[in-house]
């Protein structure tokens, strides 16, 4: 059975540092003099004290983490931070004569820190912009994973970091950068955060406002594709700033460990030998040129640069997960949306910020697939699956079958309780489908346009549950259903 008190302990310490992130809203409010001021310093006072209470309870015991120890502790981890995340919003809230609730106000908040950008909240651009700004920080936090930031901080307090390195699937468990995890943590973070302020710069380029250019910086680096505005992109209506919301979330669903080693050899061929970039781009870039050609084919637009514009910026929105859209897609021909929306399951490279199984297993897949029509015709060959020039072991193609049948079953199984609720089908399979790949938007009520507003508690706490499976890769969490993970 795992160590409780070693995981309250490390669990607390990492509910500490979340609570520093509300210090940036806070300074907001207060120099703004805006109606959040309040909800911060309540935000602010619940995480210390809670995370404070924890820690004195649990302090006296050894930090030396099991593997299967980092486990629960990272689903710990994204259940928690998620509840001290929504009270600001709670507060807020309930300040103006408005409840939120709870299921409500986790959502939102699970939606921030995993990256799926879905929202519950209506009237954005009258939000104060403390609230809004932790909107998108929750979504820049969440985007490399909180407890990759974690992993640099740990060793310093004496725990081993490797633990939590294996649970949560991450930039660099096949990519040997660095000779300590902590050390890595901290490469990751470097490149993620000269990314960032290039893309501030960008959008402030661009001619975003300052506060929107951090906001957006922060949702496209993350790929959660909160916005500022009920209307999003529609609100700015500029090619400038789609041009840099495409470069950055195409960008952003590059493996970071790729990015980092290309800028310490300087050179392009690390993108170029990467397994996954080449085949990422040449998606990308070839199914926006096809629904470009759709859409102009179906005269949906009148101009190849308006097909251009509206196709190539939606594809790239919704294959990266971020979720932006600058028109509704939904009233697109089928064909389209289907596709973008299928492309948001595995299009994004592991190692990046983006949801989905990740493109590596999808090229894996199609590889073990074409081996096995290669064996029905000459059963005596040998052709062993590899991912760029590594051979790929029969253990872990195993484990990718196993992942995708779970994939699978776990958008069936939300989809039927769904459905079960009365939620009509179009709309209750895009929700699962667009929380449990960290999409944001799907289809129906919750498109685009819309919101998951119109969902009842009960649907919400699904997809809450389906985006905290899909952020941590399903077995992260359903290895502690089954009766080995408690045995000794």
């Amino acid at each position: 059975m795992s160590r409780i008190p070693v995981i309250l302990n490390l669990l607390a310490l990492t509910m500490a540092l979340f609570s520093t992130t509300m210090l940036l809203p806070l300074a907001l409010a207060w120099w703004t003099g805006d109606d959040g001021r309040f909800a911060f310093l309540a935000g602010l006072a619940v995480a210390l004290g809670s995370s404070g209470t924890l820690w004195l309870a649990t302090k006296d015991d050894e930090r030396d983490l099991r593997i299967r120890d980092g486990f629960l502790l990272v689903t710990l981890a994204w259940v928690v931070l998620p509840l001290l995340a929504a009270v600001p919003l709670l507060v807020y809230y309930n300040q103006i004569g408005h409840p939120l609730g709870l299921s409500k106000a986790y959502f939102e908040a699970m939606s921030g820190l995993s990256t799926t950008g879905s929202t519950v909240l209506n009237h954005l651009d009258t939000l104060p912009h403390s609230i809004n700004l932790w909107r998108a920080t929750l979504v820049w936090v969440g985007g490399m994973g909180i407890l990759v930031l974690a992993i640099a901080i740990l060793p310093l307090l004496g725990v081993g970091g490797h633990q939590l390195f294996k649970a949560e699937p991450g930039p660099m468990k096949d990519e040997k950068l660095t000779p300590r995890i902590a050390s890595t943590g901290k490469v990751l973070y470097a490149v993620y955060f000269i990314f960032s302020i290039v893309c501030f710069l960008a959008y402030r380029v661009a001619g975003l406002s300052w506060f929107d250019a951090w906001c957006h910086m922060a949702t496209t680096m993350g790929l959660g594709g909160f916005s500022t505005s009920d209307e999003g992109f529609l609100k700015f209506d500029s090619v400038a700033v789609e041009m840099v919301a495409m470069v950055f979330m195409v960008l952003a669903g590059i493996n970071f460990a790729t990015h980092f080693l290309a800028f310490r050899q300087r050179s392009f061929k690390a993108y170029l030998r990467c397994s996954q970039t080449v085949p990422y781009l040449v998606l990308l870039l070839g199914s926006g040129l096809f629904v470009t050609v759709f859409l102009y084919w179906k005269h949906v637009y009148g101009t190849w640069g308006e097909a251009l514009r509206y196709g190539m910026f939606n594809t790239i929105s919704v294959a990266t997960t971020t979720g932006y859209a600058n028109t509704d897609y939904t009233l697109w021909p089928l064909l389209a949306p289907l596709w973008m929306i299928l492309l948001a399951s595995f299009a994004t490279s592991a190692g990046s910020t983006g949801g989905g199984i990740k493109l590596s297993r999808a090229i894996l897949l199609v590889k073990q697939t074409r081996r096995e029509l290669t064996r029905l015709l000459h059963p005596n060959v040998v052709a062993p699956v590899r991912l760029g020039r590594t051979p790929v072991g029969p253990e872990v193609i195993a484990g990718i079958m196993a992942f995708l049948l779970m994939y699978g079953l776990s958008i069936g199984v939300l989809t039927t309780l769904m459905l079960l609720s009365g939620l009509e089908p179009v709309t209750a399979f895009s929700a699962v489908f667009a929380s449990i790949n960290n999409l944001g938007p799907g289809m129906g009520d919750v498109g685009p346009m819309g919101n998951y507003a119109g969902l009842s508690d009960y649907q919400l706490w699904l997809c809450s549950f389906a985006m905290l499976i899909g952020r941590l890769e399903l077995f992260t969490v359903l290895v502690l259903f089954t009766p080995e993970f408690w045995r000794r």
